[in-house]
């Protein structure tokens, strides 16, 4: 039986608004949908040099939930925050070395994206268009002398790449057609514009030398999509354009945010088996920048580090999932010692649930986007741990769920954390059904943020439970690689444990009445779990994956599966079969829900349409509902609210 330890903290339970709205009836679904979809979501958070001003980017929408525009470039004063917008259709927002001028994206003058700067010191700080390109521009860095920018550029491509968004159809000759992205300067006086990293190569992250004269940046060749997993760590000469590779790690850890010291001898980033670009943890390892011994910094840590800086040149600032609470924390290089300068349980995440995080050049002043399960999102600054509201886009928002609590138990994997969100009102005597959600990954995890999907089942009476089971952050690299060889099995146990956790908590849970729900891997959990177990009595599988034997070789990632499985599916097809749902997909009997994009390159639609087929012929009630032109990653509001509308309608038909 699992072992229960309970803790509940204060700064989570409900704001006064919604302890008022418990006193009456729940809020109806679309009310609830109204509020998750129609909250602006917050990135590309941006804190000048000096600490004096911050700059964010803010998806605007409005209150259908739709984009008012595609986004819009804010800042504000610390010392009098007061919030103005800078740029419509704008992005990734940088800071100028002295503070003055801002550098943002926007496809607001012609249609296509360019690189603008404005002086935030003149009394008129009209934006001035520096380049003159035709593509897909992001990641903008000023040089560390202030005369010129730094951005990644897909030649001819209209908005961002990457396998979640929605994949363009096949016609005529199939073949791989790599999407390129590299490395440029804008001088900022002429706007001449000169491409860097050669022609063959995709750079996914950069960071400038503080002489100016290199780069750091990881980089792979081929599909930019497909080769993150196997991306380099390389130095680039600004003057020449050579490329140097200084590591190449093993083929179980990807890479991620290179950093390169103050005084330019180190590079520090984050290594560790990752399954999507994006959603970073691991250890910090720091490469000699002339090349030489990589060293782990912080082997045998119980926290994912997901973000890090230099405050000088011995030491880091981490952001890290420690346990339940994301946590900042000093790394001395030297010997690896830790001190935690802040911890709490919320997030510090943007709207693609990368950190958002900015640090200024005192290394103590900083600005995040934060947020919980009953707080929605809004930019913050100041001293780390003392910040202050910065935005206050979402107060209008409160929270339509009740209080939410983080459960630990203890599996043969050691100790699992998970949280339990209450409904908004609880009666004296009455049970009720508990719904889980898996999330994706599967290196990801659960925080305490402000929640959609979960938010929407708890707000109509559900109990919501969201473990994060062994493949997971939190708990440090070792917990994170254990379901490697071993999807399905272990994580599976950590979840039925978890159940039985929340059932035994104290919380008026029915575990008569339980459904489960996930997305991608999430997904794939759901499909697995009705061919394990009889314990739940629904279950949705969004973007599931039924058969890792064909999945292979339909998905247009397929590198990250070799960390995983060890070798291809050529080379060991029985590793592959042993976690296919469709391998004991006879045992299925539980009602299923599959919901899919189209267009989804991550988990392409026949593995639903496999799924789905199976259960038809097995006669176990399900449907299928394909959404056209979505990706992995939906774009379109009234996609959401149907799937998140039909797992609410799937669970009331065999949970109440």
């Amino acid at each position: 039986m699992a072992s229960l330890r309970v803790a509940t903290f204060g700064c989570l339970l409900v704001m006064a608004s919604a302890l008022a709205a418990a006193q009456s009836a729940s809020p109806s679904i679309d009310q609830v949908l109204d509020t998750v979809t129609a909250a602006e979501t917050f990135r590309g958070v941006a804190l000048s040099p000096d600490g004096a001003r911050v700059a964010w980017v803010e998806a605007v929408r409005d209150k259908d939930g739709r984009p008012a525009q595609e986004s819009a470039v804010f800042m504000a004063e610390l010392a009098q925050p007061s919030p103005r917008q800078v740029a419509t259709h704008g992005g990734d927002p940088a800071w100028s070395p002295d503070g003055r001028r801002l550098a943002f994206v926007s496809d607001a003058v012609g249609g296509e994206e360019q690189v603008f700067l404005t002086d935030i010191s003149r009394p008129d700080p009209k934006p001035r268009q520096i380049t003159r390109l035709h593509g897909h521009l992001s990641s903008l860095s000023f040089s560390p002398d202030g005369r010129s920018v730094a951005f990644l550029s897909i030649e001819g491509r209209k908005g961002p790449a990457g396998p979640l968004q929605a994949t363009a159809r096949d016609a005529g000759v199939v073949g791989e057609h790599p999407v390129e992205q590299r490395l440029a300067v804008a001088d900022l006086a002429s706007g001449d514009v000169r491409t860097l990293s050669p022609a063959d190569l995709y750079v996914y992250e950069y960071d400038w030398a503080p002489d100016g004269r290199s780069f750091a940046a990881t980089a792979a060749h081929g599909s930019g999509d497909d080769n993150w997993y196997v991306a380099e760590l390389y130095t680039l000469n600004r003057e020449s354009g050579e490329m140097r590779s200084l590591w190449k790690p093993p083929v179980d850890v990807q890479i991620a945010v290179p950093r390169v010291s103050p005084d330019g001898k180190s590079i520090a980033l984050i290594g560790g088996i990752m399954s999507d670009e994006g959603s970073t943890g691991g250890d910090v390892y720091l490469v000699p920048a002339a090349g030489g011994e990589v060293r782990n910094l912080t082997p045998g840590r119980a926290a994912s580090p997901a973000w890090l800086a230099w405050t000088s040149a011995s030491r880091l600032l981490v952001a890290e999932l420690a346990d339940q609470d994301t946590a900042l924390t000093a790394l001395d290089v030297p010997d690896g010692k830790t001190a935690t300068q802040w911890h709490g349980p919320e997030s510090i995440t943007d709207d693609g649930r990368s950190p958002g995080l900015a640090l200024a050049r005192d290394g103590k002043t900083s600005a995040a986007i934060r947020h919980d399960f009953g707080h929605a999102p809004e930019v913050w600054a100041g001293p780390i741990g003392a910040w202050k509201q910065v935005s206050r886009s979402n107060a209008r928002f409160a929270p339509a769920w009740g209080e939410a609590r983080s459960l630990h138990w203890t599996t043969d994997a050691g100790k699992v954390q998970g949280w339990l969100l209450a409904p908004p009102h609880v009666e004296a005597g009455k049970r009720y059904p508990l719904a889980v959600v898996v999330h994706g990954g599967p290196a990801s995890a659960h925080r305490a943020a402000w929640p959609v999907s979960s938010g929407v089942l708890a707000s109509q009476g559900y109990y919501v439970f969201l473990p994060n089971p062994r493949g997971s952050y939190g708990q440090g690299e070792a917990f994170t690689r254990g379901n490697i060889k071993d999807f399905g099995y272990g994580d599976l146990r950590d979840i039925l444990a978890g159940v039985e956790a929340a059932v035994q908590s104290g919380a008026p849970v029915d575990g008569a009445r339980v459904g489960l729900y996930g997305w991608s891997y999430g997904g794939y959990m759901a499909m697995w779990a009705v061919t394990q177990t009889d314990r739940f009595r629904a279950v949705v599988a969004g973007a599931g994956i039924v058969n890792w034997q064909s999945y292979y070789g339909q998905n247009r990632i397929d590198q990250w599966m070799i960390p995983y499985f060890g070798a291809s599916v050529y080379a060991d097809p029985l590793i592959y079969a042993r976690s296919s749902p469709i391998t004991f997909i006879t045992r299925t009997k539980t009602p299923t829900l599959v919901l899919q994009g189209e267009r989804d390159a991550e988990v392409p639609a026949p593995q639903a349409y496999e799924f789905w087929h199976a259960l038809k012929t097995l006669n176990v009630p399900t449907e299928l509902i394909i959404y056209p032109d979505e990706g992995h990653r939906f774009n379109k509001p009234e996609d959401d609210r149907d799937r998140y509308r039909r797992t609410f309608e799937w669970f009331e038909r065999y949970l109440k």
